[in-house]
């Protein structure tokens, strides 16, 4: 057994014990969605475009992360119908952003990597580049329409205005710190190398791959910040059509 197929194992253990049926389910909806990626690179390598792919493994994408993270029907329909809302604005958004960004493609850093290879290879990059922007950004916006909607839920239809601004404040606030300590994380070696290089703070902030990346980020707290509201208005307008 290798590191991979341990940590997986282990991840599994704890899901199930701490999550129970429902932490199976979770599981399930990490593999479909790993599947899924897989898919999408296959098929955007085959020659289909990048944004078609995006856009309709996105929407099954969320379906799956959705429906098998919660047994409340109510909760997975109001999330769901929020998070597809959200991820076309956010393919809109994303388009305008990539095409006045310019950072598709590979940075000069990438020159020794890539030297002997071919970068023709018939695929568009700033196709690519808005179609894993946009996958970045479906987690956030799932988990975020999730706990909304169950949050709602839990505070039923006389919840004081104060106390859902309070909840939306939160679940915004930690969505937004969870997106920059990831993104930091991810990219520390990069960050001191920069360093030991003594980059300076405008080359560092010009630099093609940490601005790319920071971008995505940018769009994925976006995406969280408008997915918030679209879903305590939808389920505003679910409770109110049912009274």
């Amino acid at each position: 057994m290798n590191t991979f197929e341990a940590l997986l194992l282990a991840l599994l253990v704890l899901m199930v014990a701490v999550g129970g049926r429902q932490g199976v389910s979770n599981f399930l909806a990490v593999m479909i969605n790993f599947l899924l990626m897989m898919l999408a690179v296959i098929l955007m390598a085959g020659g289909f475009n990048p944004i078609g792919v995006a856009a309709v493994l996105g929407l099954v994408v969320l379906a799956t992360t959705i429906f098998l993270s919660t047994r409340d029907s109510d909760v997975a329909q109001t999330a769901f119908v929020a998070a597809l809302l959200v991820m076309l604005g956010m393919l809109l958004v994303i388009g305008i952003g990539v095409r006045y960004a310019h950072v598709a493609g590979f940075g000069t850093e990438d020159s020794e990597a890539l030297e002997g290879y071919n970068l023709l290879i018939g695929v568009s990059f700033p196709h690519i580049l808005i179609a894993t922007a946009l996958f970045s950004t479906l987690g956030a916006i799932a988990e975020a329409a999730v706990a909304v909607a169950a949050g709602m839920k839990t505070l039923g239809a006389a919840a004081a205005p104060a106390g859902l601004t309070q909840m939306a404040a939160e679940i915004i606030g930690t969505a937004l710190n969870t997106l920059f300590f990831g993104f930091f994380g991810g990219f520390a070696g990069l960050f001191l190398w920069f360093t030991q290089l003594r980059y300076p703070f405008w080359q560092v902030l010009n630099n093609q791959i940490f601005a790319r990346e920071l971008i995505e980020v940018l769009f994925s707290m976006i995406a969280v910040t408008l997915t918030v509201p679209f879903t305590m208005w939808i389920v505003q307008r679910r409770q109110g059509g049912r009274s």
